[in-house]
């Protein structure tokens, strides 16, 4: 019974800190301003696009990021990725089918004279979003942000993944870039001093105390 108040005290303390990451690290924090309709430089131009298809190409977007996750995160299985990938498709499998004959419309519209170019068209400008989510060096920090990205998804009303792509895919956007370790910052120049090994310090084969060096 000694053991029990131990043990509320712990949960409490352990419930009052924030959450850390899943591969126990403090991550960086890569929130962003919400995308704007029309933003440039926000993943692959569609010239002539209306706004229903630039709609359409955020919330792809987004899709084919947390698939990139589902792939390239399996290192880490606490982080859930593929799990929650297979859970989003099917919680929002109306929305994305919707989505996609979207994005097929305007490739059908823009992507050549027959339907084998459109295609074309339209599988290019597929692999274009997956490879932009591709990353080694930001590996850790994208598959931290996509992972909690993933569950917001995951969990949000049928109907709202579009919202979620507004809300979100900056922050994915922005944990591509290699950050690293925010609690202990590795590369930092450590202060280092050197004794002194000059003749003036020894005595005979014995060193006597001589000030040290700053490196």
């Amino acid at each position: 019974m000694k053991i029990r108040p131990v043990l509320i005290a712990v949960m409490a303390l352990a419930a009052a800190q924030p959450a850390t990451a899943q591969i126990f690290w403090q991550s960086p924090d890569f929130r962003g301003a919400p995308i704007t309709p029309g933003e440039v430089g926000i993943g692959i131009p569609m010239p002539g696009a209306t706004p229903e298809e630039e709609s359409a190409a955020l919330s792809w977007q987004l899709r084919s990021g947390l698939n990139v996750m589902a792939l390239q995160c399996q290192f880490d299985k606490t982080l859930l990725a593929q799990d929650s990938y297979n859970g989003i498709l099917v919680n929002h499998r109306d929305e994305l089918a919707k989505i996609f004959t979207t994005l097929t419309s305007y490739f059908v519209r823009n992507g050549g004279k027959n339907k084998k170019a459109a295609q074309d068209a339209l599988d290019r400008y597929g692999t274009k979003n997956y490879t932009s989510f591709s990353t080694v060096r930001a590996q850790y920090g994208f598959c931290q942000a996509a992972s909690n990205i993933a569950r917001a998804t995951l969990f949000a009303p049928r109907g709202s993944f579009h919202t979620v792509a507004v809300e979100r895919l900056r922050e994915l956007r922005n944990s591509l870039v290699p950050q690293g370790e925010q609690l202990f910052r590795f590369g930092a120049k450590i202060p280092v001093s050197y004794p002194d090994l000059g003749k003036k310090c020894w005595n005979g084969n014995r060193y006597k105390n001589c000030p040290y060096t700053a490196g």
